[in-house]
C-alpha cells in the first residue's frame, strides 16, 4: 500500500489540467508537461492559478481521487468530490457521539493527549541535537510545563476544560518555538504563531504544510467512511472539516513542525524565498515551494514504529492508519481512540 506516495501537486501557475482517456494531463501553455494514469493517483492538489476541465472533475469523481484548490500561499479554497461512499451506520454512530458531550470529550481528550506528547517529543528532541543552544533552559521549561498539561488529560475531563488545556498547551509550545531555530535566526524569527495571512517566514511554512497535511487527512477519513465536517474537539462550522483538524492536531508536530526546522536548519530554504504581498502576509515563491513539497514527501517515506499496531509503517500512512483506528473506536470495536504517540 503507497498511498502517501500518489498525490500530484500542480504549483506551476497557469496550469491546464485536461482528461485524455483516463489519464490526465498537465498543460503549460498548450505543451502537455505530464501525462500520468488516472488509476495511480490518489489526490491531486492545485496552489493558484492551476485550472481544470470538467471532464478531468468527472473522472476524479468516478475513480474517488480527491480534487482539492488552495491559493498559491496554500489556504484551502474548495474540494471536488464524487458521490459519498461509507457505512451510512458508521456516520450516525459519529454524529450521535458528536452531539454527545460525553462522547466529543472521550475522542477529545485523546486527541489532545497525542498532541501535547508530541509537541513535547519536539521539544525534547531539540535538546538532545542541541543541547548548548541559548534558548535550552525556556525549552526545557516548556517540555516540563507541557508534562504538567499532559497528566491533566486523564479520566473523564469536560470538553471545555479540554479544549482550555489545548490553547494552555499550544500557547506554550510555540512561545519556544523560536528557539529551536538554529540557523538563519535573522530570516525566521518567530514572534508567535500568526495565521490568515501568516506574517513572517516560518510562519508561511508551517501554515502552508498543516494545510497540505489537512488534504492527507481529509482524505484518510473520507475514505475509511467518516464525515470529515463532523469532529469533537473542533466544533461543526460551515465550511470546516472540523474532524480533518481533530486528527491533524497529534500529526502536526510530526509531518509538519519538526519538517520546517529541518528545512531551516538545514538551510534547505532561506529567506529569498519569502516576499511580503499586498495584504501584509508572507508568501513563498514557487521554488521554494516546491522544494517543500518534495521534502513533505520524502518525509513520508521515513519507516517509525507505530505503539498500537506493534508494526514498522511509513510516516505517510499515518493519516490512514489513525482514520481506522477512530473509526473502529466509533464503531465500539475499541474502547477508547488510540492517538499516535511519536518516540
Amino acid at each position: 500500500m503507497k498511498r502517501h506516495l500518489n498525490t500530484l501537486f500542480v504549483t506551476t501557475q497557469g496550469a491546464y489540467l485536461a482528461k485524455q482517456g483516463d489519464t490526465v494531463l498537465v498543460r503549460v501553455e498548450g505543451e502537455t508537461k505530464l501525462q500520468v494514469p488516472i488509476h495511480t493517483i490518489g489526490g491531486i492538489v492545485c496552489f493558484g492559478q492551476v485550472s481544470c476541465s470538467p471532464f478531468l472533475m468527472g473522472l476524479c469523481g468516478e475513480h474517488d481521487v480527491a480534487l482539492s484548490f488552495l491559493t498559491e500561499r496554500g489556504r484551502f479554497l474548495a474540494r471536488v468530490q464524487g458521490p459519498t461512499t461509507g457505512n451510512v451506520l458508521l456516520r450516525r454512530e459519529q454524529y450521535r457521539r458528536a452531539d454527545a458531550p460525553a462522547g466529543s470529550a472521550h475522542v477529545a481528550a485523546a486527541v489532545v493527549a497525542g498532541k501535547i506528547a508530541n509537541c513535547r517529543t519536539v521539544l525534547q528532541r531539540a535538546l538532545r541535537d542541541h543541547p548548548e543552544t541559548p534558548g535550552a533552559p525556556g525549552i526545557r521549561q516548556a517540555a516540563h510545563r507541557l508534562a504538567a498539561i499532559l497528566r491533566g488529560c486523564t479520566g473523564a475531563v469536560p470538553l471545555d476544560r479540554i479544549r482550555g488545556m489545548e490553547g494552555d498547551a499550544g500557547r506554550t509550545y510555540f512561545s519556544v518555538f523560536g528557539e529551536m531555530v538554529t540557523s538563519q535566526k535573522e530570516d525566521f524569527p518567530f514572534p508567535g504563531r500568526s495565521r490568515r495571512p501568516p506574517q513572517d517566514n516560518l510562519n508561511a511554512l508551517l501554515s502552508f504544510l498543516y494545510t497540505v497535511l489537512m488534504h492527507d487527512v481529509r482524505s484518510a477519513l473520507e475514505t475509511v467512511g467518516l464525515d470529515p465536517a463532523v469532529g469533537f474537539l473542533h466544533r461543526d462550522r460551515p465550511g470546516r472539516a472540523s474532524l480533518a483538524l481533530d486528527l491533524m492536531e497529534e500529526l502536526r508536530p510530526i509531518l509538519a513542525d519538526r519538517l520546517v526546522l529541518s528545512l531551516v536548519n538545514l538551510r534547505q530554504v532561506s529567506g529569498k524565498g519569502f516576499t511580503r504581498g499586498e495584504t501584509g502576509g508572507v508568501l513563498m515563491n514557487d521554488a521554494t515551494r516546491k522544494t517543500v513539497l518534495v521534502a513533505y514527501q520524502e518525509r513520508k517515506k521515513d519507516e517509525l514504529e507505530h505503539p498500537f499496531a506493534g508494526e514498522r509503517v511509513t510516516i505517510g500512512l499515518l493519516p490512514h492508519i489513525q482514520a481506522r483506528l477512530l473509526a473502529r473506536h466509533i464503531r465500539g470495536d475499541l474502547d477508547g481512540y488510540p492517538p499516535f504517540i511519536w518516540k
